[in-house]
């Protein structure tokens, strides 16, 4: 069955059936079709197109098809379209069906019916990402004195607590799920009822349509309406910056769960082994997630690529809108329950933390002593950098200089300088919001139990 003709008069050459065959993927619109296909033939009833016996019927052979499509998906139709007119043609009268898509086209049903299913479909993926805040939660209200040295340029940097390691990712998780809710809200626009591009002359009520469809907003414009896919970027955008938030995390634990950092454990269930090395507990879960988040970016560049050039208008190229948003959509629902996983089970070696502490991460702290009693910071810094300089050359740690030998650089070291060489007094002195003291980090995790009500 063919949903165009007349002016034909050769067959379509095969291999261009086969180039447009889209049934494959977008078989998972099927209910969005029906269900609209419901809604568009009560409005034809309601502007009167359709008699009263007439929408009855209708109504009765989607439920039907509906039923066909529940017991046996199986379809070889040229795409959802077609397959859901045909089989309500095969149970109803074919003549009564073939007004069901009066003034209506495939291009303003197809963006219809991917903006609902996709609107559901983020909803799902907005909930495992919710998760996943709780158990970066939980994690961090049990970590909140554990000390560790922070890196930049993957070097140690100053010390922090695992805490505000865990609400990091929180908070980035936060946005995500802020996006993934503006492409949602975005999607809900309707485009039904703008027709191929023109509009329905028919008197269609788009409003009516859009409140018995769920939809938030109509879209005010019919050619905008069939041509724009700006939700579809968005919302890939959102999977893409959260596939890289997810990757960046994985990548930290893969490090730190390795014997050379040792700062937590994978757990078994979590980790796969080696075919030829007994000893290895591999984390696997982990590297895919990291690797799957180059998929997430590839299909927001794949769409971007398709739109660039696009004349405006609906244009055929339209139709690969569909398997990168269906890949992204999975994608996201294979990575992030896992690495909820990952985070509920992981164990951490605060003791393995906190041996990797050393006297430079407070070499900060040393140059502030200094900034308290009057020097500069640009010239505390300097003086510092001498301090270090010298306990390198000297083999030793900067907190085994003598007072004499600090002296030597400032006049302003003191017996208390003793006290900076103290890794929770560092953390304790980083008050500020967001910062890592303990009543920060209290503070951080009150903010985080809001955003999760």
């Amino acid at each position: 069955m063919k949903l165009w003709g007349g002016r034909f008069k050769k067959p379509t050459a095969p291999e261009l059936e086969a180039l447009g065959i889209s049934i494959d993927f977008d078989r998972r619109l099927a209910f969005e079709d029906v269900r609209i296909n419901r809604a568009y033939a009560r409005e034809l009833s309601a502007v009167g197109v359709l008699s009263e016996a007439e929408l009855e019927t209708i109504i009765l052979g989607l439920d039907q098809v509906e039923a066909r499509l529940k017991e046996n998906p199986v379809l070889e139709d040229e795409d959802i379209h077609t397959a859901v007119e045909r089989l309500l043609a095969e149970f109803i009268d074919p003549e009564i069906a073939a007004k069901v898509p009066t003034g209506r086209s495939r291009n303003d049903l197809a963006v219809t019916e991917l903006r609902l299913y996709l609107a559901s479909a983020i909803d799902a993926r907005m909930a495992d990402v919710k998760k996943l805040q709780e158990s970066l939660l939980t994690q961090a209200r049990a970590n909140q004195d554990t000390v560790l040295p922070g890196y930049t340029h993957l070097r140690r940097g100053q010390p922090v607590v695992f805490a505000q390691y865990l609400l990091a990712y929180f908070w980035a998780l936060d946005r995500d799920r802020d996006r993934l809710a503006q492409a949602r809200k975005r999607s809900l626009g309707l485009a039904l009822g703008a027709g191929a591009l023109a509009g329905n002359p028919f008197g269609v009520d788009r409003r009516r349509l859009a409140d018995e469809l769920g939809f938030e907003s109509v879209i005010p414009n019919s050619i905008d309406a069939v041509s724009a896919r700006d939700h579809i970027l968005e919302f890939l955008s959102a999977g893409a910056i959260l596939g890289t938030h997810l990757s960046r995390m994985a990548e930290d634990l893969i490090l730190w769960s390795g014997a050379e950092y040792g700062f937590v454990n994978i757990d078994e269930s979590y980790a796969t082994g080696s075919s030829l090395m007994p000893q290895k507990r591999n984390p696997d879960s982990l590297e895919l997630i990291r690797g799957k988040s180059g998929r997430l970016t590839g299909n927001l560049m794949a769409v971007l690529t398709i739109v660039k050039g696009l004349a405006t208008g609906y244009q055929r190229d339209l139709q690969e809108d569909k398997e990168p948003v269906f890949d992204t959509l999975d994608t996201l629902g294979l990575v992030l329950p896992v690495m909820e996983g990952v985070i509920r089970t992981l164990t951490v070696n605060r003791e393995g933390m906190e041996q990797a502490l050393s006297p430079d991460l407070l070499a900060t702290d040393l140059a502030e002593y200094l900034v308290r009693r009057g020097i500069p910071f640009r010239n505390a810094h300097a003086t510092v950098g001498e301090v270090l300089a010298l306990a390198a050359e000297k083999g030793v740690s900067p907190g085994d200089l003598s007072l004499e030998e600090l002296r030597s650089f400032s006049p302003e070291f003191e017996d208390d300088v003793s006290k900076v060489w103290d890794y929770r007094a560092s953390v304790a002195l980083r008050d500020t919001e967001g910062g890592v003291s303990p009543r920060a980090i209290e503070e951080q995790l009150a903010k985080a139990d809001k955003r999760l009500e």
